[in-house]
């Protein structure tokens, strides 16, 4: 009669099958991305897991997806500049190119030492931005990693931090506003001195005394549908969306998150342009009015 292995033994070898399915579906900068400018500024280290870009008084630096893409799920941690990283920014966002460019933008606007990073977001349709909201964060970004994700697929933009939603942008074509789902976007990020208009408003310059700034990335995820020779990975020809495990293209808030959203909005929002009636005297944007 044959033996069967033990149940720790059972436990062990699922382990590492699962161990070496995941090592070889992990993210890899040198694969995903490539640094496009810095002069050396920005690096990638530990054999591809970990990417960090640099500043000083000379340059930034950055990195940009050797992929494009037509909607996904992009995750990716980041750790911020510690300390005084005042007049600096960290950018990172997808974008399309030409003079009508599509954007869905993160920025971290640096800070004085003690006071909290201010997360910009904004989103870009046909060359048009304007539509920024502005938060706190509920942790220090410097301390650790954070995962910031966006969500983009034909019906909704989410930006989420740690799984948390901060924020929607729904698809509102049938009413006249503009929606980013007609021109392929690659993942860029940045980090460079702002210091005309970062913090305070440009107030509060970079001391470059407190040099090189770095920020540092890590274990990123794309469940997307990569745009190659002008046709989409989830083509119509495609077996459905919940058979290939793409559930992200129809994905929307349940109430869970709606929750999630809300609380971030009257704990952590410090603006929002569809509140501000001095920036829009003739009337707020049509999306600020619509549910």
């Amino acid at each position: 009669m044959a033996s069967f292995p033990s149940t720790s033994r059972v436990m062990l070898m699922l382990t590492l099958i699962v161990g070496s399915l995941m090592a070889t579906y992990a993210s890899n900068f040198y694969q995903d991305f490539d640094v496009t400018w810095g002069d050396g500024r920005g690096k990638i280290l530990n054999s591809g897991q970990l990417l960090t870009l640099s500043l000083d008084k000379a340059s930034g630096s950055g990195f940009q997806s050797k992929n494009e893409y037509m909607f996904g799920k992009i995750d990716m941690q980041l750790k911020l500049v510690p300390g005084n990283s005042a007049g600096t920014v960290t950018a990172y966002y997808l974008s399309s190119k030409g003079s009508t460019w599509d954007e869905i933008d993160f920025e971290f606007l640096g800070n004085l030492s003690g006071d909290p990073y201010i997360l910009h977001t904004n989103v870009f349709c046909q060359g048009k931005g304007n539509r920024e909201q502005q938060f706190y964060l509920w942790f220090d970004p410097t301390a650790d990693f954070h995962t910031y994700s966006v969500l983009w697929n034909p019906q909704r933009i989410i930006f989420s931090v740690d799984g948390t939603p901060i924020r929607e942008f729904k698809n509102l074509e049938s009413k006249g506003v503009p929606f980013p789902k007609n021109q392929p976007m690659r993942i860029y990020s940045s980090l460079w001195n702002a210091d005309d208009w970062a913090t305070r408003g440009g107030l509060v310059k970079t001391d470059w005394t407190q040099g090189p700034f770095t920020a540092s990335y890590r274990n990123f995820n794309a469940n997307a549908c990569v745009w190659s020779s002008g046709a989409s990975s989830c083509s119509s020809s495609s077996p459905s969306s919940a058979s290939t495990g793409n559930a992200w293209l129809s994905q929307e808030l349940d109430s869970t998150g709606q929750e999630r959203l809300n609380w971030v909005h009257q704990n952590y929002m410090i603006y929002n342009y569809c509140e501000d009636t001095k920036r829009f005297p003739q009337g707020l944007p049509p999306e600020c009015t619509m549910s």
